[in-house]
C-alpha cells in the first residue's frame, strides 16, 4: 500500500514538474518573441536613421555642388564679356574703315 502511494505521489511530483517546464518553455518563448520583435524595430529605426542621414549629406553636397557651379559660371561669363569688350574696338574699327573704304 505505501508502495502505489509513494508511486502516485511520485507521478504527480513528476506532472507537475511536466507542467512546470510547459510553463517556463511557453514564458521563454514568448521572451524570445519580445526580443526579436524589439530587435527588428531597432534595426528598422536605425535603418530609417541612415536613409534620413544619407539624405541629408546628399543635400548638403548637391547644395556645395550647385553653388560652385554658380560660382564657375559666373567667373566664365565675366571672363567671356572681357574677351568681348576687348575686340569690340578693333571689329567696330575694322567695320568702319571697310564702310569708309
Amino acid at each position: 500500500m505505501e508502495l502505489i502511494k509513494q508511486i502516485k505521489q511520485t507521478e504527480a511530483e513528476a506532472q507537475q514538474i511536466i507542467e512546470q517546464a510547459k510553463n517556463q518553455a511557453a514564458r521563454e518563448a514568448e521572451q524570445g518573441r519580445i526580443a526579436r520583435r524589439k530587435a527588428l524595430e531597432q534595426a528598422e529605426q536605425e535603418r530609417k536613421r541612415a536613409i534620413e542621414a544619407a539624405i541629408s549629406a546628399a543635400q548638403t553636397q548637391g547644395q556645395t555642388e550647385v553653388e560652385r557651379l554658380k560660382a564657375e559660371a559666373t567667373k566664365q561669363r565675366k571672363a567671356i564679356r572681357d574677351y568681348a569688350a576687348g575686340r569690340t574696338p578693333g571689329a567696330v574699327a575694322k567695320v568702319v574703315n571697310h564702310i569708309r573704304g
